[in-house]
């Protein structure tokens, strides 16, 4: 059961009505999902952050 949003018979009762559901979540995943890019760059920040936190000095920057 969905909350919000129409219902999934009248979604599908048309082609156009489906592809542009569709193109909704493409477009919903393609904006909440980071590219990899991104999560390396966190990653590198995470390592940083803990070398620091490893150090024993919390004022320690990791760059």
């Amino acid at each position: 059961m969905l909350l919000f949003g129409p219902k999934l018979n009248q979604v599908f009762a048309s082609r156009w009505k489906a592809l542009f559901w569709a193109c909704g979540v493409m477009a919903t995943a393609y904006c909440t999902i980071p590219s990899a890019e991104e999560t390396a760059d966190s990653a590198s920040e995470q390592a940083a952050a803990s070398a620091a936190s490893a150090s024993g000095n919390p004022w320690a920057k990791g760059n």
